[in-house]
């Protein structure tokens, strides 16, 4: 048995427990892993039971809890340094977790009206007001990383970090409610999408879980 255990909600909806899941794919260590229902309706008992803060994702390391999905990543930061979840540039590593900080606790109507479902495909909604203005917001964070760093990889910067786990639920929401990118940030989508990890999430994922707001 791994000394890390992971509990998640369901992986089709679950933005947070991507984030946390991404982070230990990333350590490279075992863990273990407890799915607990959020849809139709919530476990509550068992999540109560099994994390202090009755949400998911938490992390437990021997007796260790770390309940959030930020907080998961920079703890596997501070465990294994030498995976560089961060640039490694001090100004670059500014700019990831100026853009990871607000994609964790901004963007309140995107989450509302678009929903993560990994597996579904909807139609666009109306982009308009306040989505429309996370939308553009979104879009210039991306495009602003990768114009600056695109001569250093893949990902927002460069190479793969914490900023591309805290955006990966956008990306499938992206995909799912056929959201209109300019081509290089498409190219950024694709290849998060390809990213190993989250290909096992989607093997994972339930296609039967119905999408709703965010609140995890």
């Amino acid at each position: 048995m791994s000394n890390f255990t992971l509990y998640v909600g369901n992986k089709n909806n679950s933005t947070w427990s991507l984030r946390g899941y991404l982070a230990l794919r990333h350590a490279d260590v075992d863990f273990d892993e407890v799915l607990i229902l959020l849809r139709p309706t919530i476990d509550r008992t068992k999540l109560d039971l099994l994390t202090p803060t009755g949400k998911v994702p938490t992390l437990k390391h021997d007796e260790q809890y770390i309940w959030d999905s930020l907080a998961i990543a920079e703890y596997l930061n501070d465990l294994y340094p030498e995976k560089l979840f961060w640039p490694d540039d001090i100004d670059m590593r500014a700019h990831a977790r100026c853009v990871s900080a607000e994609m964790h606790s901004g963007f309140v109507a995107l989450r509302s009206v678009m929903p993560m479902a990994c597996h579904s495909q909807f139609d666009t909604p109306e982009i308009s007001g306040d989505l429309k203005k996370d939308i553009e917001r979104i879009i210039d964070i991306w495009t602003d990383c990768r114009l600056k760093y695109g001569n250093k990889g893949p990902f927002l910067f460069g190479t793969y970090s914490i900023a591309d786990m805290m955006f990966a639920p956008v990306v499938f929401r992206f995909k799912s409610y056929q959201v209109k990118l300019p081509e290089i940030l498409e190219d950024y989508c694709n290849t998060l999408i390809a990213h190993p990890a989250m290909q096992e999430w989607l093997d994972d994922a339930d296609p039967n879980d119905a999408a709703e707001p965010d609140d995890r």
